[in-house]
């Protein structure tokens, strides 16, 4: 059978796959262990029992051969034992015994009789294994002693009990050390489920087993160069379109100085788009990193308010749908940047935005922003929130954008210590929703 025909019988788990392998080896291994000590048990109490019988038997023969003819029946019980019984009388017919059982208590019965008393043995009917051996005592009285086979060893009746005790401690154990071996693995994946190199979190604990801990510090210095790696590229895209903004204000000038002609005016917009591209870089990587605002409580009714009437007092459609009252704590500087991005795109792609508030019942606050445009398709709603992810492919920048507008929302979003999240709205349009603690 191959491994993978072996796999579909075993469970899916780890947890459960090593549970039920070291169940099954704690359980042979039990199980041979008592069949060893029931096998010597039972070969030490057969060994035991034909010392005994020999050496009943001869003093039983010795006694009665002593004893007068008329008083041997009264002494016949009292010489008589659990595995034989002695009888006056030839006995049953029977036939010479030829199983290795026979054969040794055979022997037993003949060394016990002695040269004196020549002893024949038969195996009679009446059950497998039942012996009677035949002899005669000194004055020619026939003496028949019938052996009866004992069966299996009797068992104790807290043996049972001792059995369950130990099956239930294997178990125990079992799943004991199974969860020591998979919690660490449990947690490493929780770990790397929720990885964000942009987000401060706890590292990974690197105490258990050397194996463990070496797995949990690989992790912790993956974690940490990924977050070098990308706060690196965020330095360098801040550093380029810094350093373009001096050419760029020259060329401007140069531009303005130039006389009046189609080619100026075709230049003038082309450093127009450049320098809104470099801002826009520059936006996407201060929002990389906590600009140090502080948290304060804001009237959240207000300040959604506030927002909808600076669209307002430009001609946007811009409007609130629902509102709630009361006092949110957080940075508003941060989730106003937040909010005008996604409105902007909303403006753009649909030309009309509604602004919705609502609570969860955990205490979050829900503010929406939906519009009734296209909408996204469900393959890249992820890949939306991408930096430069662009949904218009040409390079019209007036159409496309920059591709950092949500890019930046999603960074700020974490300074918040919040979420987006994107949707298709039912009817057509798109769902822009931003979850504040």
């Amino acid at each position: 059978m191959s491994a993978n025909a072996a796999s579909r019988f075993l469970p899916r788990t780890l947890r459960a796959r090593l549970f039920l392998i070291l169940l099954a080896g704690l359980a042979v291994a039990y199980g041979l262990s008592f069949s060893v000590l029931y096998a010597e048990r039972t070969m030490s109490a057969t060994a035991v029992m034909f010392r005994t019988l020999e050496n009943d038997v001869a003093t039983s023969i010795a006694v009665l051969d002593r004893t007068p003819a008329a008083e041997r029946p009264e002494l016949l019980e009292w010489l008589s034992r659990g595995n034989y019984t002695l009888t006056l009388g030839p006995g049953l017919a029977g036939v010479p015994t030829k199983s290795p059982h026979g054969r040794e208590i055979a022997a037993r019965l003949e060394s016990a009789a002695g040269s004196r008393f020549p002893l024949r043995i038969e195996a009679i009917p009446g059950g497998e294994g039942r012996l009677q051996a035949h002899l005669s005592l000194s004055d020619g009285s026939p003496l028949t002693i019938e052996i009866t086979p004992r069966g299996i060893m009797p068992v104790a009746d807290w043996l049972p009990y001792v059995l369950v005790a130990q099956m239930v401690l294997l178990l125990a154990c079992a799943g004991f050390a199974v969860r020591q071996a998979v919690r660490p693995l449990g947690e490493l994946a929780a770990a790397a489920d929720a990885l964000d190199p942009n987000a401060k979190s706890t590292p990974l604990s690197e105490t258990g087993p050397s194996e463990i801990a070496h797995a949990a510090r690989a992790f912790n210095a993956m974690r940490d160069r990924i977050a070098h790696y990308l706060e690196e590229r965020v330095q360098i895209l801040a550093a380029i379109s810094h350093d373009l903004q001096t050419p760029i204000t020259r060329m401007r000038l140069r531009a303005d100085m130039a006389d009046e002609s189609p080619e100026k005016d075709k230049l003038v917009n082309d450093l127009r788009e450049i320098e809104r591209l470099v801002q826009d870089g520059i936006a996407y990587a201060r929002s990389a990193h906590s600009s140090g605002e502080k948290k304060t409580r804001i009237d959240l009714a207000s300040f959604i308010d506030s927002i909808a009437y600076d669209y307002q007092d430009t001609g946007k459609a811009v409007s609130v749908a629902g509102r709630i009252d009361g006092i949110a704590s957080t940075k508003p500087h941060a989730l106003r940047r937040i909010l005008s991005n996604l409105i902007d795109n909303a403006l753009k792609f649909a030309g009309a935005a509604e602004i919705d508030v609502e609570r969860r019942e955990s205490g979050a606050i829900a503010i929406t922003v939906l519009d009734r445009g296209s909408g996204i398709p469900e393959e890249m709603l992820a890949a939306a929130m991408q930096p430069f992810f662009r949904l218009e492919q040409s390079r019209n920048r007036e159409t496309g954008g920059t591709g950092l507008g949500l890019a930046i929302a999603q960074q700020l979003a974490a300074t918040i210590d919040g979420s987006i999240r994107l949707s298709n709205r039912t009817g057509g349009g798109l769902v822009a929703e931003v979850v504040i603690p």
